[in-house]
């Protein structure tokens, strides 16, 4: 278990603490499920900016703090790696 584990596992009985975090979580999977379909596929990203006609750092924005993409940003992100954007309400 790496510190950030330990450090989240130590906090989440901080009802507070738990609540933001919580909160929080879904953009952070974007960014990481970003990331990592991007590594998977061994493109940088000054390549994947190339293919969506914008900027290395738009990229690492996105992957690093993607609270505010656009639906139709993820769907152009998709569409580099023949992919689709699907989401779900649980």
């Amino acid at each position: 278990m790496s510190d950030v584990d330990d450090y989240i596992k130590e906090h989440m009985s901080n009802p507070e603490f738990a609540k933001s975090f919580n909160e929080g979580l879904p953009e952070l999977l974007v960014g990481e499920k970003m990331f990592d379909l991007r590594e998977a596929s061994g493109m940088t990203q000054k390549e994947l900016a190339k293919e969506m006609h914008t900027t290395k750092s738009a990229i690492s924005r996105m992957e690093n703090h993607p609270g505010n993409i656009r639906l139709s940003t993820l769907r152009k992100f998709a569409s580099v790696f023949g992919k689709r954007v699907q989401i779900e309400f649980v």
